[in-house]
């Protein structure tokens, strides 16, 4: 059996049933497309959840006459869920509020009237991100606290939501590939039933089962890997565009991820669209009674 045959007679059966193959692809395109959506979104969150955990998650504002900075320093430090502290003074606070407070002229105004409003703070990064509130009530038992602020309940409320959509995304995924593997199973179904007659004499001429199945095969297969070019395709597009007009979001929230993921999960799904396709013919040629020994 020669290559050129069976691809011939593969894309033959496309263009015979060509509405009922676009169908699908469509709905291995949709599919495929919310699972690598899943995949990016997924990346990007765990990029910015990575970068927000590991950047200080608790600060201890000190009272103004507070002396004992390196005193209470070297006791958190002591701690042993405490990874890193540091000390920022009252002029390194309003340098870090002129940068943070860039559009806010007023508050801007404020602090440059009145610079010793800032109060100094000692800055603490956990070892494990979610020790962060034995650190804040062991904080509020300590001399020379005024007032705590920590991130972490921020960090873990979009660690929640990115997990919640995770999994909505994933049923949708598994639900909508189901479809197309029953698509694509109907597909191949219509298509044997359309040349019953012609599988039957090439039956009576002594052609194998592989060799009247495998076209069929292939069929699904070809479908299968153009939904998941299609889904690959516009996902990246999509997020490129996504790159070049959201050039004005905040520094502290990133949406580039690297190419290196891009090519890996693209061809993973391209991987996976040829694995639903199989799917789908094997399902239709295992069960089509002209096919059958």
């Amino acid at each position: 059996m020669s290559l050129r045959y069976v691809l011939s007679e593969a894309f033959n059966n496309i263009r015979r049933n060509a509405l009922v193959v676009l169908g699908a692809i469509l709905a291995v395109f949709i599919s495929l497309l919310l699972m690598f959506s899943t995949l990016v979104f997924g990346e990007i969150a765990r990029v910015n959840t990575l970068q927000w955990s590991e950047d200080v998650r608790v600060i201890a504002f000190l009272r103004d006459q507070f002396r004992d900075t390196e005193g209470l320093m070297d006791t958190v430090r002591g701690w042993e869920e405490v990874e890193e502290v540091f000390f920022v003074s009252k002029s390194d606070a309003v340098e870090e509020a002129r940068i943070l407070l860039a559009s806010d002229e007023a508050a801007l105004r404020v602090i440059e009237e009145t610079p010793t409003i800032l109060p100094a703070s000692i800055r603490v990064r956990p070892i494990d991100l979610d020790e962060y509130d034995l650190i804040v009530q062991r904080l509020q038992a300590s001399p020379g606290v005024s007032d705590i602020v920590t991130a972490g309940p921020q960090v873990d409320a979009l660690a929640s939501l990115r997990d919640g959509l995770r999994v909505v995304f994933w049923i949708l995924s598994v639900a909508l590939g189901v479809a197309a593997v029953a698509l694509i199973a109907n597909t191949i179904h219509m298509a044997i039933y359309a040349r019953r007659e012609e599988i039957e004499i090439m039956r009576l001429v002594g052609a194998s089962n592989w060799f009247v199945r495998i076209p069929f095969f292939l069929e699904g297969m070809i479908e299968g890997v153009f939904g998941a070019a299609l889904a690959v395709g516009v996902g990246v597009g999509v997020y490129r565009l996504a790159l070049d007009r959201l050039t004005e979001l905040p520094d502290f929230v990133v949406i580039t991820i690297g190419n290196d993921f891009l090519v890996r999960w693209g061809v993973l799904t391209l991987v996976f669209g040829v694995l639903v396709g199989a799917i789908g013919s094997s399902l239709s040629l295992a069960v089509h009674r002209y096919l059958r020994t």
